[in-house]
């Protein structure tokens, strides 16, 4: 297939195009309600609601009484819902758990969210900002692990009912972003992602776009390379490709869905044809149940499997040898996944899985390499972007 120096002819785009409207028609024709899940919250919405938290405490103090704090099960699907439209969100009316502070197994981490409480107090009140890693060395002996500190801070997100941007903590930016893509941060720096080659770190705030035809999602960063080192996004352009080097953190997240709501460019998901990349694709559309609290600001229903398509595997005949067998922990995977509520509304991607599990192995994206060492970005996705072949 032949490009011009700056991306395809017009015609290449045409399926795109019929595969936007579609989903502006499907958005505009209404479907489920839109999530009632948290919303932005203003610094003096946040300082009441951590003041009222600690009220409660002291008011069983006055009591007599050992205070408890009382935290969504975020980890349990009895609290979700499925609506197609939002993704997973958290159950109206979900169960919870108690952190009481005259329990052993739980007083530790009841001192550990009054801290970290009141950390988020003071950057609110001065209005400014930390991140995740900045409150870990605050006090890391304290708190032993990062793990620790980032799973309290979603707790306490979900219990004020505020997103984590609104409690003034942001996090460090794994996944990148290139193509035809322009933004101004915060400082008012405005940053060009146009040249072929630039990688830049996906941003917390985006204010521009350029006419982009899609979104490529990748997995992997050794993919997301390859295909800048083989010029995908100038060949290809006008595009964008972001990647979250694996499961993506939240900034990378927030992007994708701040594309989607803004300029409804299609979007498209690259990744492994195991299980895992999977559960990473699922996150991007339909959320994950730690954080189906936020999922209205997160998910991106929108998004296809653009590849590798188990079927793919197959049709293109990449060698035996290429392929790698389903562990005992892959299958437990895509048995899990095949449970999920989404599942139901998505036959092709059970037909997929099912035969993924048939078939009882798995390829990375790598395997296209052995058919050519280009493949994957001069045959592979420009065949399957002009064609219609995602799912």
């Amino acid at each position: 297939m032949a490009f011009a120096p700056m991306g395809p002819e017009a015609s290449f785009f045409e399926v795109l195009e019929r595969h936007r409207a579609s989903l502006l028609a499907a958005q505009r024709g209404g479907g489920d309600p839109p999530a009632a899940g948290i919303r932005p919250a203003s610094s003096a919405e946040v300082l009441a609601a951590i003041e009222s938290v600690v009220e409660d405490v002291v008011r069983s103090l006055a009591r007599r009484e050992a205070p408890a704090l009382a935290l969504h099960d975020r980890a349990s699907w009895q609290n979700v819902r499925f609506a197609e439209s939002a993704g997973l969100q958290m159950a109206p009316h979900c169960t919870t758990r108690k952190v009481r502070s005259d329990s052993p197994r739980s007083a530790h981490k009841f001192a550990l969210i009054l801290k970290i409480l009141s950390m988020i107090y003071k950057l609110v009140q001065s209005n400014t900002y930390a991140t995740k890693r900045d409150i870990y060395y605050m006090d890391s002996q304290l708190f032993g692990s990062q793990t620790v500190v980032d799973s309290i801070i979603d707790d306490i997100s979900c219990m004020l009912k505020v997103p984590r941007r609104s409690l003034h903590i942001s996090s460090t930016s794994k996944g990148l972003i290139a193509g035809n893509l322009s933004y101004v941060e915060e400082d008012g720096t405005r940053v060009s992602c146009t040249c072929g080659a630039t990688v830049v770190a996906v941003p917390s705030n985006i204010q521009g776009i350029r006419n982009a035809k899609f979104l490529l999602i990748v997995e992997k960063d050794a993919t997301f390379q390859r295909l800048l080192d083989d010029n995908f996004c100038s060949r290809m352009s006008p595009c964008i490709m972001v990647t979250g080097k694996g499961t993506p953190d939240l900034n990378t997240r927030l992007l994708v869905k701040k594309l989607w709501d803004t300029f409804h460019i299609p979007a498209f998901t690259l990744v492994d044809a195991d299980p895992h990349g999977i559960e990473i694709m699922c996150i991007y559309k339909y959320g994950s149940v730690s954080m189906c609290f936020e999922a209205h600001h997160l998910t991106v229903p929108a998004v296809r499997w653009l590849g590798l398509l188990p079927s793919d595997v197959s049709r293109l005949h990449v060698p035996k040898d290429s392929l790698i067998p389903l562990t005992k922990r892959d299958l437990m995977k895509l048995d899990s996944i095949l449970k999920r509520p989404y599942i139901a509304c998505q036959p092709l991607w059970r037909a997929e899985m099912e035969a993924m599990a048939s078939s009882k192995v798995k390829a990375g994206i790598q395997a296209l390499t052995v058919l050519s060492a280009d493949y994957l970005s001069r045959v592979y996705l420009p065949n399957k972007l002009k064609s219609g072949g995602w799912i």
